[in-house]
């Protein structure tokens, strides 16, 4: 399968690095015209930088917004008012017992990784149909369905995603576009990175023998065994917005590791 999305404008939010940036390098590779997004003018310079060295000829377009805010996105808008693509990719997650998250804790993961997605999807779309191509991706969780118990806020903003990924789909019935969202299991991304090193400092072992303690302990399912690769996850979603992809529409699409036991 050769994929190719020449003439294409791929949106990815929250892109500097970790998913974000390996979704970003991917659909780059592939001929898009990526635009990337992060909060700091310093990060998205220094992210464009490292993916014209990755993707040498790729047409990279870089803007700092908060788009956890409404002005956020407005400003984004502003830069960049239609999309052939867009990766609802933005998201954060901060293990903490429920009992300690406060209520502005979980108005901030829902502004954070639900609104994006739902502001951002309520610019392009319209753009999209009337065009009748485009492409829109949710990057969601394995979370959604196994809501982790040490971090139940961000377990329920991916389960809202699901919601919102299969209703656009609906509205899309009969078109050119398609809306999905992709599940990825544990990844080694800066952030989880960070976490795990975080971890492993405090109790005096190697990194990697925390991350396999981890999935031992909290994700014994994983049929993976490991961490996945943010460049495993980013396959699947350059996948999902390929022409190649025509008739996946409306789904959850698992990088999971095996880690839900389903056979659906």
């Amino acid at each position: 399968m050769n994929i190719r999305l020449d003439g294409k404008k791929a949106v990815v939010t929250g892109s500097t690095r970790g998913i974000g940036f390996a979704i970003a390098k991917g659909l780059a590779l592939a001929g898009a015209e990526v635009v990337l997004n992060g909060r700091s003018e310093a990060a998205v310079a220094e992210a464009k930088a490292e993916l014209a060295t990755l993707a040498p000829g790729a047409t990279v377009t870089a803007v700092a917004a908060d788009l956890s805010s409404v002005e956020g996105v407005a400003a984004f808008a502003a830069r960049v008012p239609s999309a052939d693509i867009l990766v609802n990719n933005l998201g954060i997650f901060d293990p903490k017992p429920f009992l300690d998250i406060p209520d502005g804790d979980w108005e901030r993961f829902f502004q954070t990784n639900v609104m994006s997605g739902v502001r951002m999807s309520r610019l392009y779309l319209p753009g999209m149909l009337a065009a009748n191509w485009g492409r829109v991706v949710f990057i969601a969780s394995g979370s959604a369905l196994n809501i982790p118990v040490e971090m139940i806020h961000y377990g329920m903003t991916k389960t809202a995603q699901l919601a919102i990924s299969r209703g656009l789909a609906e509205m899309t019935a009969g078109t050119g576009v398609t809306v999905n969202a992709v599940l990825p299991g544990p990844t080694r991304s800066e952030g989880v990175a960070d976490f795990f090193g975080k971890m492993a400092a405090e109790q005096g072992v190697p990194t990697e023998q925390m991350e396999r303690q981890f999935i031992a302990q909290h994700r014994p399912t994983s049929l993976l065994r490991r961490l996945a690769e943010v460049d495993e996850v980013a396959n699947m979603v350059v996948y999902a917005c390929s022409p190649q992809a025509s008739a996946t529409n409306g789904a959850a699409l698992r990088v999971d590791g095996g880690v839900l036991r389903s056979i659906a």
